[in-house]
């Protein structure tokens, strides 16, 4: 049966030894001196066995640019950050063993594949041979840590269980079951990331027989703060797709949109039906999405996701309005969303060190209370001011930018009054004894007030804040906006005092 196997197996590098000359002699593609031997092995199966993988990787810049190619390039249009060449990649392009073969002992996942020590996940430690300032950036990003962040802390893990739970109904009561971890990782760990774990291998039959490979939990998955194998945090991938890794998807808002689309962070809807988003739909089919730098005016003339918080922007004169970053908040003073209050961003990403006065993991009291300690004070808060106006101002006016800021800024201010008086109705409830809450070694999650309660900030609050920071009107009044930040907290004062009477009539 193995003899079988593997006469198929040598007709097919046969039959696929053709493919890899064409490919390595075609016009505008990376000729045969330039592809490793290893990752043509790799393109002599995967052409047969996973042709979309291979097509996109030739579509992509690392199939046709060596990095001694990159490194010759101007500093502010290089797509690479690396000094010199990694060690064997100086004049062959990075294809599939570069990156899937790299550092094997660093990664729980590798294992032998063909004659080679081939690991399966693609982490940011990998970029880093070609993109270090890019992946310490990011390392310093919410993002990286957003699966900690999310599942370290206690308050946040009883809104997952009370989200993901599965319910049943008994004795008259609904009770909640805690969700398995197939579940979290098909909802909130779909953008927050898993952590991939390696639980054995597995013999498997293939087109090219029996071959072994790693049995991984919590895989597939691209969330932007995936736990790796190899211990680092993130997935390049989140925004630079597989396998293409192309810099035109990643500017465009659409990749924002996977994670960014609401109601509890509505920047895409809001984005679109903006003035901004309205240009983008209207003229993005004559936008340069390519180039680097980014021309503000030439290669584009309306921001997207990218050019306001990732991007190199420069002005047609060769200015820099924005120096490149993977650290995306650092133009931004707020951070607007996720949590029951806005508030400064966080000195680390790495929050999972908050406690705020009360002891609770939470960047604010819960009377709203910046926990200051723990956040970027005044002076680093006006320096991520002036980096997004100096955006803004590339298009604007020094008074319209300034007006605009200072909406937010009023809109944040009002939103979080709104919530402190929806907090001080649940927090009504709990002491009156009409809901469970800490105090009763409760979820402050599961009941229908507090649940109110988390309409409030989640959906209502942050849809009003990203409408005053995007200029999405409508989305900061009747799409989830001001008008329901009022209507919900009537019914939760009317559902208080239900709730109070039911128990006085007991």
């Amino acid at each position: 049966m193995r003899d079988v196997a593997f006469r198929q197996y040598i007709k097919l590098l046969t039959l696929t030894a053709v493919t890899v000359i064409i490919f390595a002699a075609a016009p505008g593609v990376a000729g045969a001196v330039q592809v490793s031997d290893a990752t043509e092995e790799c393109i002599g199966c995967h052409d047969e066995v996973t042709p979309g993988i291979v097509s996109d990787w030739r579509e992509s810049r690392m199939a046709k640019v060596t990095i001694n190619e990159a490194l010759q390039k101007n500093p502010d249009k290089r797509r690479v950050s690396v000094k010199a060449p990694p060690q064997g990649l100086a004049d062959v392009v990075v294809g599939c063993a570069e990156c899937h073969t790299s550092s094997p002992d660093r990664h729980k996942d590798t294992f032998e594949h063909n004659g080679y020590n081939v690991h399966t996940i693609v982490t940011p430690e990998d970029c880093n041979a070609c993109h270090p300032v890019e992946r310490s950036q990011y390392a310093k990003n919410l993002m990286s840590n957003a699966y900690g962040n999310l599942m370290d802390n206690s308050v946040y893990r009883m809104l997952i269980d009370s989200v993901n739970g599965v319910q049943s109904f008994e004795q008259g009561m609904l009770r909640t079951h805690a969700p398995d971890d197939l579940t979290n990782a098909d909802s909130c760990l779909a953008c927050h990331g898993t952590r991939i774990k390696v639980e054995g291998q597995v013999v498997r039959d293939t087109d090219m027989g029996e071959m072994e490979f790693p049995v991984l939990t919590g895989w597939p998955n691209q969330g932007v703060g995936r736990v790796n194998p190899d211990g680092s945090k993130g997935a390049c991938t989140a925004c630079h797709t597989r396998h293409e890794f192309s810099i035109k998807v990643a500017r465009q808002p659409y990749t924002c949109s996977q994670c960014h689309k609401g109601p509890d962070v509505p920047a895409y809807a809001v984005y679109m039906v903006s003035k901004h988003g309205n240009l983008f739909v209207s003229q993005k089919d004559g936008w340069n999405f390519e180039s680097v730098p980014w021309v503000a005016g030439e290669d584009f003339n309306a921001p997207t996701c990218a050019s306001c918080h990732v991007s190199l922007i420069e002005s047609e004169a060769g200015d820099v309005i924005a120096e490149r970053t993977h650290q995306m908040n650092d133009r931004s003073k707020w951070r607007l969303f996720g949590l029951i209050y806005a508030h400064p961003h966080p000195g680390s990403a790495d929050v999972t060190t908050i406690k705020n006065r009360a002891g609770l993991p939470l960047p604010t009291e819960l009377t709203g209370e910046p926990a200051m300690e723990f956040l970027i004070g005044p002076e680093e808060q006006e320096i991520r001011l002036e980096r997004m106006m100096k955006i803004c101002s590339a298009c604007h006016s020094r008074s319209w930018t300034e007006g605009h800021f200072a909406k937010l800024e009023r809109t944040v201010e009002t939103t979080n009054a709104m919530t402190k008086t929806a907090t001080q109705v649940v927090q009504s409830a709990w002491d009156l004894n009409l809901s469970k809450g800490l105090e009763q070694n409760d979820s402050i999650f599961n009941e229908a007030i507090e649940q109110k309660w988390v309409n409030q900030w989640l959906f209502y609050a942050n849809s009003t804040r990203f409408a005053s920071a995007m200029g999405g009107a409508d989305y900061a009044v009747f799409a989830n906006g001001r008008y329901y930040l009022s209507a919900n907290l009537q019914e939760m004062s009317d559902w208080l005092r239900f709730l109070d009477k039911a128990k006085k009539q007991e």
